[in-house]
């Protein structure tokens, strides 16, 4: 981390406290009530090196969670920003319709390369709402090519998420998020989430998630005939409070879709580039989706870009004489950005060179060993992990199960102490979970594991 700034420390406390009034005369910030700036300023951030966030008071903020689960080698990796500058020196954007760079095809060509087997067409777009929408869109359009007209419905799990645009929240499930716009939303199938935490006692993550597959079979079998499609997030329900399965449900899965004739798309925005412990999740299931949705880590934290891997059967449904009629014209503005691309070849080509999944492997079992003992808290219902993931559930009443009530907002009380104590940790309601950069070294974990332990006692008092 660089050194703190050698200004007063006066004046780069009453810099910090002036940009954060600036802050609030203009910016409207996402996810957030913005009267709760007002017991709790926004905090400007100056600089960041590896794990670590500064502000303009020299205070520094370990990135527990990866500024929004996006940062896998650390802020201002220099191989990154290497990488985007000297794209920057070249070509910073070029519309890629009728046009293209070399960026936007090697990307597309790696991707397919590491994808799991058949996925061979690469759609770029925005973000990851935006790759929500763009394979929702082609699953329906699909079926109107191929003469399957009534194939128009989706089929989503609860407690899911998918993002914020209409489309992606239609086939979401977190009712925070979506209850206000119903009106305006898709009408979708919904069964129920694999989740293992609601498991019996001493049943395996194997056992209920293939026993929680029979509604998915039987809306399946129902519904074959209007469905479009099934969405799933592999693995990690992430903004569902972290909730988790086991992988035999996405091999069911893909069987049951292929048997009743049903796209499936993967939602791999939040769990791709081996947050789970394996590259994309749905390799621990051995299985290709028809859709996988790339985003957040894609570019390793740097800049928006996201992707749409697809099959030759897709595409092939597509191609045909303009008169027909049936392209996908979809398009962002800047979609395939050369700068983007740059900075995803970057982060890819960091997976090439070195031991990542390896290293992470000891780095998960790391923070496993450390928050273990935090299942013993008379408040802490569960400690999860699924590879570089690790929630930990805050309760009322452990033996029961009883959550808090919302209202108490439990989580942001650990949200300010771990502040206050130099960690950045955003819980989902009382899930605090961490989720941090790839560069976290064991001191790390044990600062980031003990802040939150400490910051549970200081929520649930």
């Amino acid at each position: 981390m660089p050194p703190v700034s050698e200004e007063p420390a006066e004046y780069r406390a009453i810099y910090n406290d002036t940009l954060a009034a600036r802050d609030l005369r203009h910016v409207w910030h996402p996810c957030t009530q913005m009267h709760d700036h007002e017991t709790l300023p926004p905090i400007p951030i100056r600089r960041a090196r590896g794990v670590w966030l500064e502000d303009f008071d020299g205070r520094r903020y370990l990135d527990a969670i990866s500024s929004w689960w996006t940062n896998l080698f650390g802020h201002t990796e220099p191989r990154i920003s290497a990488a985007v500058a000297r794209q920057a020196g070249e070509l910073e954007h070029v519309l890629l319709a009728g046009f293209t760079h070399e960026p936007a095809i090697k990307l597309a060509e790696t991707l397919c390369r590491l994808a799991p087997p058949g996925l061979t067409r690469c759609f770029y777009a925005d973000n990851g709402s935006a790759a929500i929408e763009v394979a929702l869109k082609m699953a329906f359009h699909y079926w109107q090519n191929v003469g399957k007209p009534a194939k128009r419905r989706f089929l989503t799990l609860s407690n899911s998420y998918h993002g914020e645009t209409l489309g992606a929240l239609a086939v979401g499930n977190v009712e925070l998020y979506k209850q206000i716009y119903q009106p305006l939303l898709l009408d979708v199938i919904t069964v129920p989430s694999p989740d293992c935490y609601h498991r019996a006692a001493g049943e395996s993550w194997a056992a209920y998630s293939t026993r929680l597959f029979e509604p998915m079979e039987q809306a399946l079998a129902a519904h074959a005939g209007e469905l479009a499609a099934v969405i799933v997030e592999p693995l990690v329900q992430c903004a569902g409070s972290m909730r988790m399965y086991d992988a035999a449900y996405l091999r069911l899965l893909r069987e049951a879709c292929d048997r009743h004739g049903v796209l499936l798309i993967a939602d791999e925005i939040a769990v791709g580039f081996g947050r789970t412990g394996t590259l994309f999740a749905c390799e621990q299931a051995g299985i290709t989706p028809d859709f996988l949705c790339l985003s957040k880590g894609l570019t390793g934290g740097y800049l928006p870009l996201s992707a749409v891997l697809t099959d030759e059967r897709i595409y092939d449904a597509f191609y045909a004489e303009y008169s027909t009629l049936r392209a996908f014209l979809h398009s962002h503005s800047y979609t395939g950005n050369a700068l983007a691309c740059a900075a995803a070849l970057a982060t890819l080509d960091i997976f090439a060179t070195e031991p990542v999944l390896e290293r992470n492997r000891t780095l998960a079992a790391h923070m496993a060993r450390r928050a273990a003992p935090l299942a013993d808290h008379p408040h802490v219902a569960e400690v999860r992990q699924c590879g570089m993931i690790l929630a930990i559930e805050m309760v009322r009443d452990k033996p029961t199960r009883t959550p808090y009530d919302w209202r108490e907002r439990r989580g942001r009380l650990l949200y300010r102490h771990a502040l206050g104590h130099g960690v950045l940790l955003r819980p989902i309601g009382e899930v605090v979970y961490f989720m941090p950069p790839y560069v976290i070294t064991p001191d790390e974990i044990d600062l980031m594991v003990d802040v939150a332990a400490t910051g549970i006692d200081v929520a649930c008092a």
